[in-house]
């Protein structure tokens, strides 16, 4: 088995930065429970208040709408079950963690389509919200996780506040990679989560902008103002905090890592009749790339790039680690033979022009190993 050096599924979790590990160590020594009256006790308060102002400030949202969870799962379906009564909107792209509450809790959910490079219909919106006459939530992600395609937030959240329903954004692949500006995407309630960014594992928030709170799920606590419940994850709370300001500081790397996809994109492009770039014509992540190798499962390319010490993957990470039929590619109109052969390559603060070179290189050799296989057969007959 080759050693694995090069990382390239930044969308499923980030390495955490060795910033964010210090300060989580700091606070894991520390101790004490932030809903305790001695002074331990109000050192992790403290702890805790302070990374809540600091996240806060970096999505331009009043700190006491920062609501912390276990991560944007948790978020996601805080915000998707927390209003019954309301009939539930979304898009067809949407994570798993807002599309199984939302059919759950809502069974006559509608599903809004979205275009062929994966973009929100928004005419398509307004004549669902137009046919929905009992309150809606509508959820909206601000980028998709396996194509990295941008959507329309703002425009939607307008669309449905004149309308009169909430709207909901997971904002979760978007925070670190483009600016997140709460008060500009209009959205009433947002998800983020640490661990996308180079955070730790196990930590996020709902933020809440115009003060409206969904049920709570957890009970019994009291604690995140009574919208939580359960003791905080003090470390991961710092650590996120942390993460997104390294993060908000790295920014000026930001057109480094588009570049380099641009390269990827461009190389694989030229090396391979066929292969094609999913969501291309629409604006997308910088660091997000959804590449078919035509007539090559994708469950073989990810099992091959690992081999050779690269980590890829095809779609969404899930809990079953196996490679499944991708919604958000059949929501976008590709046959099964299209989107079975793609594969999704996400950067981040680690990557390098090196890594991009190793996985041209084995993806090509992939590639023309898998044509040279095939072609006896298409002589034979012939």
């Amino acid at each position: 088995m080759t050693e694995l050096l090069t990382y390239l599924d930044y969308n499923a979790t980030a390495p955490v930065r060795p910033e964010a590990v210090a300060a989580m160590a700091e606070a894991l020594g520390a101790g004490g429970n932030p809903s305790s009256v001695h002074g331990a006790g109000r050192l992790a308060r403290r702890a805790v208040e302070n990374a809540r102002e600091r996240i806060a400030a970096a999505v331009n949202v009043d700190p006491a709408h920062v609501v912390f969870t276990s991560g944007g799962t948790e978020a996601n379906n805080l915000a998707v079950a927390g209003f019954p009564g309301h009939h539930l909107v979304i898009s067809a792209i949407e994570h798993g963690s807002v599309m199984a509450p939302a059919l759950m809790f809502d069974p006559h959910a509608t599903i809004v389509a979205v275009d062929a490079d994966g973009v929100l219909d928004l005419s398509a919106l307004e004549h669902a919200l137009a046919a929905t006459p009992i309150p809606a939530l509508v959820s909206v992600m601000l980028a998709n996780n396996e194509t990295g395609v941008i959507q329309p937030v703002a425009a939607a959240a307008r669309i449905a506040h004149r309308f009169g329903a909430l709207l909901h954004c997971d904002a979760v692949q978007g925070l670190g990679k483009i600016p997140v500006d709460i008060a500009a995407l209009g959205a009433d309630f947002v998800t983020l989560s640490a661990h996308k960014l180079g955070g730790p594992l196990g930590a996020g928030a709902l933020v809440l902008a115009n003060g409206a709170a969904p049920r709570p799920r957890a009970l019994g606590g009291g604690q995140e103002r009574g919208r939580r419940a359960g003791t905080e994850n003090v470390p991961a709370i710092v650590g996120f905090a942390v993460a997104v300001e390294r993060a908000r500081a790295d920014g000026a790397a930001i057109p480094t890592i588009a570049a380099l996809r641009d390269d990827l994109e461009r190389r694989i492009l030229a090396a391979a009749p066929g292969a094609r770039v999913i969501g291309a014509g629409a604006p997308r992540l910088p660091n997000t790339s959804c590449l078919v190798m035509p007539g090559v499962a994708n469950e073989t390319q990810v099992m091959a790039l690992d081999l050779a010490g690269i980590a890829v993957s095809a779609g969404a990470a899930c809990s079953s680690g196996k490679v499944a039929r991708s919604h958000v590619l059949a929501a976008m109109g590709l046959d099964d033979a299209i989107a079975g052969s793609a594969i999704r390559v996400s950067l981040g603060w680690r990557s390098n022009a090196a890594d991009i070179d190793r996985l041209v290189a084995a993806w090509t050799e992939l590639y023309a190993r898998t044509r040279a296989k095939r072609a006896p057969r298409a002589v034979a007959n012939a």
